[in-house]
C-alpha cells in the first residue's frame, strides 16, 4: 500500500528539482513520487527518468505535452495510488523531520483503519508552511495553532478564527485522494494560480480534519520568473480573473452554509481574499481597460448571486478595495503594500 502520493509538476525545472525530490525520498517506500514532466525543453526529463531508474517502485515519471501546472496536477490525481495526495511544486521542498512525523501519523491512521474499518481517518491533514526567501536568508512561518487543536481529529464546527494572513493554501493541505476525486476538482490548463481552486473546491467534501503543528512545506520565494512575482501577476491579470470567476461558481456556498456554517464563513472569507487580490492588481494597472474589467467582474457577481455580491462588497475586505476615486485607489494599494511588507507573500 502507498500511504501518500507526492505529485511534482515540472516545467523546465532542471536547475532546482533535485532539492525537491531529495526532500521527499526520506518518506520511505510506502509512498510514491509522481514526477509530471509538462513538456519541458531543458534536462527535466533526463533528471526525472534517472530518478525513476534509481528508485523503481517509488518514483514514476509521466511525460506529457505542455498544459500548465493545473494539467500536471490533474494527471497526477488520475494516476495516484496513495491514500493521501500532496502536490509539491518543483522549486519547493519539504522539511525532512516534519515529513517523518507526518508519515508516522499517516501510517498509524491507515494501519488502524485496516484493522478496524469503523475507525475514522482524516479527510484532510493541515500542516504549517514557510515563505522561504532563500536568497535573502529570511523566512515567514504560517501556522494554524489558533484555528485547530493539534493532534486531534476535528470537524468544521471545531475550527477557530483565522487571522488576516491565514487561510488553507495548497502548501498546507494533504487531502485524502478519494475526497479530491469525489469533489470532481479539475484544474484549468494553461492557467496560473490554479492552486486556489485546488485548496477551495474540495472543502465541502471534507468531514474530518487533523492539524499537525509542524513546519512541513517550504514555499520558495525569489525567482524573477516566479508566478507570484508582482510584475508577472500584473501581466497575467486575465488568468487571475479567470480563476476568480471559477471560484465564484464551483461551490454552492448557500448549500454549504445550511450544512456547515463555519466552513461557509471560511469559504466566503477565502473568496474575499481572492477578490481583494484581483481588485488590487486591476487598480495597480490603472488603465481604462482594467477599470472596466473590475467593474464588469463586480457586475457579473451581482447578476450571479446578489447575496454573495452584498457579502463581498459590504461586509468583507474585498469591499475596501472597491472605494471610488483616486484617493480610494491609493488607500487600497497602500493597504496592500503594508500587508506585503509584513507577510512577504511575494
Amino acid at each position: 500500500m502507498k500511504y501518500i502520493s507526492f505529485v511534482v509538476p515540472c516545467y523546465n525545472s532542471a536547475d532546482y528539482m533535485d532539492r525537491c525530490i531529495e526532500s521527499l525520498l526520506c518518506a520511505g517506500d510506502d509512498m510514491e513520487i509522481i514526477i509530471i514532466n509538462d513538456g519541458s525543453i531543458d534536462k527535466t526529463r533526463e533528471i526525472a527518468e534517472a530518478y525513476s531508474v534509481k528508485y523503481p517502485g517509488i518514483i514514476r515519471v509521466i511525460n506529457k505535452e505542455n498544459g500548465g501546472h493545473g494539467s500536471g496536477v490533474n494527471v497526477g490525481l488520475e494516476q495516484a495510488t496513495g491514500v493521501y495526495f500532496k502536490v509539491v511544486d518543483s522549486d519547493d521542498w519539504l522539511d525532512r523531520q516534519a515529513l517523518d512525523q507526518l508519515m508516522f501519523t499517516i501510517r498509524n491512521f491507515c494501519m488502524k483503519k485496516q484493522i478496524n474499518h469503523e475507525i475514522v481517518i482524516p479527510d484532510l491533514f493541515i500542516c504549517n508552511y514557510v515563505y522561504d526567501h532563500l536568497y535573502e536568508e529570511t523566512r515567514h512561518d504560517i501556522s494554524y495553532k489558533n484555528v485547530l487543536n493539534a493532534e486531534k481529529i476535528c470537524e468544521w464546527q471545531d475550527i477557530g478564527y483565522f487571522r488576516v494572513s491565514q487561510y488553507f493554501v495548497m502548501h498546507s493541505q494533504i487531502f485524502r485522494t478519494a475526497i479530491l476525486r469525489e469533489s470532481g476538482v479539475k484544474l484549468p490548463e494553461h492557467t496560473f494560480y490554479v492552486d486556489n481552486i485546488f485548496a477551495y473546491q474540495p472543502l465541502p467534501y471534507v468531514e474530518h480534519l487533523y492539524y499537525m503543528d509542524i513546519d512541513l512545506y517550504h514555499y520558495f520565494i525569489g525567482r524573477e520568473d516566479q508566478s507570484v512575482n508582482e510584475d508577472i501577476m500584473l501581466s497575467r491579470i486575465d488568468q487571475q480573473i479567470r480563476i476568480t470567476k471559477r471560484m465564484l461558481t464551483c461551490v454552492d456556498l448557500h448549500a454549504v452554509k445550511k450544512k456547515e456554517p463555519r466552513l461557509a464563513a471560511y469559504m466566503y472569507r477565502y473568496l474575499s481574499i481572492i477578490m481583494t487580490i484581483t481588485n488590487i492588481l486591476l487598480l495597480m494597472i490603472n488603465s481604462e481597460e482594467s477599470m472596466l474589467l473590475k467593474n464588469k467582474l463586480w457586475s457579473e457577481i451581482k447578476t450571479l448571486d446578489k447575496r454573495l455580491y452584498r457579502k463581498l462588497k459590504y461586509t468583507s475586505m474585498s469591499g475596501l478595495t472597491n472605494m471610488p476615486g483616486s484617493i480610494g485607489r491609493k488607500l487600497s494599494i497602500s493597504g496592500y503594500r503594508v500587508a506585503q511588507k509584513i507577510y512577504k507573500f511575494n
